[in-house]
C-alpha cells in the first residue's frame, strides 16, 4: 500500500472508541472560539475599534510586544546558544530554568517581579534612589512581557540550533572559519527558520499577556492598560464598552491565527 493511501486511509488506524472523545476535545477547543465569533457585532466593528480606549489599549499592547520581543531575540538567541554548547548537566538546568515561567501561574510570575524591582527590594529601592521606577509603568509592561513570552522563542531557537548538522560546522572550521563566523554564515542562516518561528510565537505570547501585567503593571488606561487587560476591565463594567471588549478579543484571536500560519511559514519542512 502506498504512503498516499495510508495518509488516506489514516482515521482507519484509530480505534472507534477514541473518535468520540477526540471530537469532544475538539469542540472543546473550537466551540467557545465560535461562541466569540457568533457574539461579535462585525457591523458595528469597525467603531468599536476606533473608539480612543481600544486605539490606546491596541497601541500599547503592539509597541510594548515590539520591544519585548526585541529584548527577547537580543537576550534569548544567545541564551539558546549556550544552552546548546553546554555540557549535558548544564544544559539540562538551563532548560529548567527557562521552562519555570512556562509552568509557572502568571500572577506568580507578577509576584515575583514585584519583589525584584519593588520598592521594597534592595535592586527596586536603589533604582528609586536614581530616579527610575520600574513598577507600574510601561517599562514593568515590557519586563512582564518578556518573562512570560522568553521560553518560546529560546526553545524554539535552541531546538532549530540543535537541529543544524555538526558537520556543516565541523567542515567551516575546517576550512578556517573562526566561531563568529561559523555562526554568522552557518548556524545561524541554517536555524533562521525556526528561531523566526519562535519570534512570532513570542510576539504573539507578548501581546496576549496579562497576569503578570495586571500585577506587575498595574492596569492604568493609556499607561499600562494593554488589550487583554481592556477585556478583563469592560467585562468587570469599566473602562470599554463590552462590545469594545469583544472587538479587541477578535483582534487578538486573528493576531494569534496569523502567528500560527506566520511560524508554520517560517518552518516549510514541517507536515502540514
Amino acid at each position: 500500500m502506498t504512503g498516499r493511501s495510508v495518509q488516506r486511509r489514516g482515521i482507519g488506524i484509530v480505534p472507534a472508541a477514541l473518535i468520540v472523545p477526540g471530537v469532544l476535545g475538539l469542540a472543546l477547543l473550537v466551540l467557545p472560539v465560535i461562541g466569540l465569533l457568533t457574539r461579535v457585532e462585525w457591523g458595528a466593528l469597525p467603531t468599536d475599534l476606533a473608539s480612543p480606549q481600544v486605539l490606546s489599549a491596541l497601541w500599547l499592547s503592539v509597541w510594548t510586544g515590539v520591544v519585548a520581543t526585541a529584548l527577547c531575540a537580543a537576550t534569548g538567541i544567545p541564551l539558546a546558544l549556550l544552552i546548546h554548547r553546554a555540557g549535558p548537566r548544564i544544559a539540562i538546568a538551563l532548560r529548567l530554568a527557562v521552562t519555570i515561567p512556562l509552568v509557572l501561574p502568571p500572577m506568580v510570575g507578577g509576584v515575583a517581579l514585584l519583589s525584584l524591582f519593588g520598592r521594597s527590594s534592595w535592586i527596586g529601592g536603589a533604582l528609586e534612589e536614581l530616579g527610575l521606577r520600574i513598577p507600574f509603568t510601561p517599562l514593568a509592561v515590557i519586563l512582564a512581557q518578556s518573562f512570560v513570552a522568553m521560553p518560546f522563542l529560546v526553545l524554539a531557537a535552541e531546538s532549530a540550533i540543535r537541529s543544524v548538522d555538526d558537520e556543516y560546522v565541523e567542515a567551516a572550521a575546517t576550512l578556517g572559519a573562526g566561531p563568529w563566523q561559523t555562526l554568522r554564515d552557518v548556524t545561524i542562516p541554517l536555524a533562521a527558520p525556526g528561531v523566526l518561528a519562535g519570534v512570532t510565537l513570542c510576539f504573539a505570547r507578548a501581546v496576549g499577556e496579562f497576569g503578570a501585567t495586571a500585577l506587575f503593571a498595574g492596569n492604568s488606561p493609556g499607561v499600562t492598560q494593554t488589550m487583554p487587560l481592556a477585556i478583563y476591565t469592560a467585562f468587570n463594567g469599566a473602562g470599554v464598552t463590552q462590545g469594545s471588549a469583544l472587538a479587541l478579543a477578535l483582534l487578538l484571536l486573528f493576531t494569534a491565527v496569523g502567528v500560527i500560519l506566520l511560524a508554520r511559514a517560517w518552518r516549510p519542512g514541517q507536515v502540514r
